[in-house]
């Protein structure tokens, strides 16, 4: 799995759903403005239902409820974490992460553009406050994970 860079500062949604299932920021960015999603709505990194829906359109299944981070050891096998979550006049807004248990050991995929490595290990750094397991479904996920 590798990681797919946001070209819009409010894609992280759309970026890490496409790190998921195999695609470009412009294919997985197509299939959400066809399903109503896009960047620059702000329910879409204050909301969960919005990627949770982009998922499910490229074969992926989400986790009905978001589970508090409890340590980094304790995450499934493959998860979108909400990273920077703060609040803006009393509503969340977070930054969206994949967490990936791969072959080489754990990691996350930061989608943020300025980011000199995408690929993170310095678990230290990040600090998640809750998570949403993501599965595979039968329709089309990719088979390296």
């Amino acid at each position: 799995m590798k990681p797919v860079i946001q070209e819009e500062i409010t894609g992280c949604g759309i970026a890490n759903v496409a790190a998921l299932v195999g695609v470009t920021y412009k294919q997985a960015k197509a299939v959400a403005n066809s399903l109503g999603i896009f960047a620059e709505d702000r329910r879409l990194w204050s909301e969960t239902h919005h990627v949770r829906t982009l998922l499910r359109q490229f074969g992926l299944d989400a986790s009905p409820d978001e589970s508090l981070f409890q340590s980094w050891e304790s995450l499934p096998t493959l998860a979108l974490l909400s990273t920077r979550w703060h609040l803006e006049q009393g509503r969340p807004f977070w930054h969206w992460a994949v967490f990936w248990r791969g072959p080489r050991g754990p990691v996350v995929l930061d989608s943020k553009k300025a980011l000199a490595s995408h690929v993170r290990t310095d678990f230290w750094r990040i600090r998640p406050k809750w998570f949403i397991e993501v599965h595979r479904t039968q329709k089309s996920a990719p088979t390296n994970w």
